[in-house]
């Protein structure tokens, strides 16, 4: 199974599909093939791995996979009847597919009178397919919402100027944080106030090598001018507010985390929504009084409603703070 993993290790960190890998294993223990995802279109790892033996070869093999064959025909067909039209004899799997249409594989392959045993390494698997899992099983992006405010909660001054609340190590630590996820989002309102970039970048202004996807909702529409069109990534426009819509979508486009740095009303909408993973909040030591919030209107009308969080971690980043937070039931696993 370590084989399995090290193989998977070799297909791509992000997209739609997981990275998986294959060993297929005759009756002595003795590898015969091996194989590995490398990419959605692409053969699975088990089609991979069988289509490197002769006919006939696998039968009464093991198969040793990390994730559960699936079982629902996409861009290629079903891992487990592959498996079964190869003759294999046994299947040994670490993670099984939470998939709603993926899912259900080790249940064909038993029908079908293959042996089939999981929970194998199933803890070091978790942990390899972590964002992927989490996606699968959310259905959805993980999503991150980030602001920066001084210590009262402001993201910018009466007049409007935001610019720079925060020193140079934090906004350093949020363009390493856009460059690890797939994609950014803000709203058409912060897109037309600030008129953002959207990149992410090292402390000289360059480009990083990883760069997230912009992505753009509202219904005002986004000006020809914008720099989010000179963005190395073509923008995402949702001209609309229907939030579990546009993740459904990003979902699809193989986007796993989604960094949502928009302005207090998208923050707000996705908050109210409940379809917030963790919080990125970064507080400057400064007081700028006056109305303009980080977040607004959330839903809650008392005290009682509050939305409470768990604070997962504190970083003194210069002179800022930087609070790590999820919602309290999601800490508490629920």
């Amino acid at each position: 199974m370590r084989a399995a993993l090290r193989l998977a290790a070799n297909g791509p960190a992000r997209g739609v599909n997981p990275r998986v890998g294959c060993v297929i294993v005759d009756a002595a223990g003795r590898v015969l093939a091996e194989g590995w995802h490398r990419g959605a279109g692409t053969a699975h790892a088990e089609v991979d791995a069988l289509s490197k033996l002769q006919p006939g070869q696998a039968r009464g093999a093991t198969a040793i996979v990390t994730l559960e064959p699936c079982n629902h025909t996409g861009r290629t067909g079903p891992c487990s009847e592959a498996l079964i039209a190869a003759g294999v004899g046994r299947v040994v799997y670490a993670v099984s597919d939470p998939g709603q249409h993926s899912g259900g594989g080790a249940r064909r392959l038993r029908e079908a009178g293959i042996d089939v045993s999981g929970g194998v390494l199933a803890e070091e698997v978790e942990a390899f397919l972590a964002d992927w899992l989490e996606v699968a099983r959310l259905g959805r992006p993980h999503v991150t919402v980030k602001w920066a405010s001084s210590l009262d909660g402001r993201t910018a001054a009466a007049d409007g100027s935001s610019r720079w609340i925060t020193g140079p190590e934090a906004r350093a630590d949020v363009h390493r944080r856009r460059a690890a996820s797939d994609a950014i989002a803000v709203g058409t309102g912060t897109l037309l106030a600030d008129d953002p970039a959207l990149t992410a970048r090292d402390e000289n202004g360059g480009l990083l090598p990883e760069q997230p996807v912009p992505v753009v909702l509202g219904e005002r529409a986004v000006p020809a001018t914008a720099r989010v069109h000179e963005h190395p990534l073509d923008a995402i426009v949702f001209a609309h507010h229907d939030l579990a819509a546009a993740l459904h979508e990003l979902k699809e486009r193989g986007i796993r985390r989604l960094f949502v740095e928009g302005g207090p009303t998208l923050a707000s909408a996705f908050v109210a929504a409940g379809l917030v993973d963790d919080y990125l909040i970064y507080l400057a030591p400064a007081l700028l009084g006056g109305d303009r919030l980080a977040i607004g209107d959330i839903g809650v009308a008392t005290i009682g409603e509050g939305r409470r969080l768990h604070i997962d971690r504190l970083e003194r980043l210069g002179d800022d703070l930087l609070i790590v937070a999820t919602p309290l039931g999601r800490a508490e696993g629920n």
